[in-house]
């Protein structure tokens, strides 16, 4: 369910744009930007992170090896550059759909969970990219909790 959802999410984003191509407004390079911006949000990046980060743009654009590896730099390299996260989500906003602006926040968050985890600063982060995509209080909560099913936690999550 989760893959079916990731891969329907990632294919809109992706019909305009052909596999080899990363333009700087590649739609992406925004969707990694964003979510080193949150893997960063703590302070703490994890190898479970980075991880989970590959695996899902590595399944959802088809990439691999090489290309895989220029997503990320790209991805990086605009996090690096950005001073907020209102260029990435500007970009996404045009892209995506209301669903697909949903669905983007659920992958945020189970990257946030891949370590197991979350803290205040990357429920922050989260909530800023929620609230500059138009996704509301309630839908970010509810895909935070659906993340942290996924990730197995479930309502201990629920504290912070």
């Amino acid at each position: 369910m989760l893959l079916d959802r990731l891969q329907t999410f990632f294919q809109s984003v992706m019909q305009d744009h052909p596999k080899a191509v990363f333009a700087p407004d590649d739609p992406r390079i925004a969707v990694a930007a964003l979510c080193f911006q949150v893997m960063e949000a703590d302070g703490l990046v994890r190898d479970s992170e980075r991880d989970k980060l590959r695996e899902i743009l590595g399944q959802q654009y088809g990439l691999a090896g090489e290309q895989l590896d220029a997503v990320l730099a790209a991805g990086q390299e605009a996090e690096n550059q950005a001073v907020d996260y209102y260029r990435f989500t500007n970009d996404l906003k045009r892209h995506l759909n209301e669903a697909e602006r949903h669905q983007l926040v659920g992958i945020l968050w189970d990257i946030v969970y891949a370590d197991g985890t979350r803290s205040e600063m990357e429920d922050h982060a989260i909530w800023r990219v929620a609230d500059l995509l138009g996704v509301s209080a309630r839908e970010r909560v509810a895909q935070r909790q659906d993340a942290a099913a996924r990730a197995g936690l479930g309502a201990i999550d629920d504290a912070l």
